[in-house]
């Protein structure tokens, strides 16, 4: 693997964040790359070093976060459903300014279609619908009811403060979805 200059990291990861932050105060189409630039203490050409603009460095800040529950959700496959909820709820936690902001905008519709699809993919094989509590249900209902309840469940928890911690969250949400899948 090869080393990335420290200084190439800092500029991307203050481009990175000064993104979600001016999301977070407005509109993703009134985002200007000069806004991003001024905010992250970059030059404009920094960027372009980096991201084609604005909606590629977006899509690439949604890429690496659902990337990244992806090597989550590969290193909890064997555990059972609340200790590897743990994990994310840690990471949704740790993340909260971009998922809340990525959940709540108006400028990234995209994010939630692709945290959906993402969530689909992962839960697709739990589903039995040949035999046990899921039997002769849809495959695809049952899919959406997960996915869309878990999506809920993380806007639910933003919105009001983050009420229970990562570990509450992941047992109720664990308890759930174990008594649905």
């Amino acid at each position: 693997m090869s080393k990335v200059d420290r200084r190439i990291a800092k500029s991307q990861e203050a481009i990175k964040k000064a993104v979600i932050e001016l999301m977070s105060e407005q509109n993703f189409d009134d985002i200007t790359i000069q806004d991003i630039s001024d905010r992250a203490n970059v030059s404009r050409g920094t960027i372009y070093l980096h991201y084609t603009d604005k909606y590629d460095l977006l899509d690439k800040l949604i890429a690496e976060h659902i990337e990244k529950l992806r090597e989550i959700c590969e290193s909890a496959s064997e555990l059972d459903y609340i200790d590897a909820n743990l994990p994310w709820f840690e990471y949704l936690e740790n993340h909260y300014l971009f998922f809340s902001t990525m959940l709540a905008s108006k400028g990234a519709p995209s994010f939630r279609s692709q945290f959906l699809e993402f969530l689909i993919e992962e839960f697709k094989d739990e589903v039995d619908v040949a035999k046990g509590k899921n039997q002769g249900l849809n495959e695809d209902v049952i899919l959406q009811f997960i996915v869309t309840s878990y999506v809920g469940l993380v806007e639910w928890w933003f919105n009001n403060g983050m009420p229970y911690t990562p570990r509450v969250m992941a047992e109720q949400v664990g308890i759930l979805i174990d008594r649905n899948l």
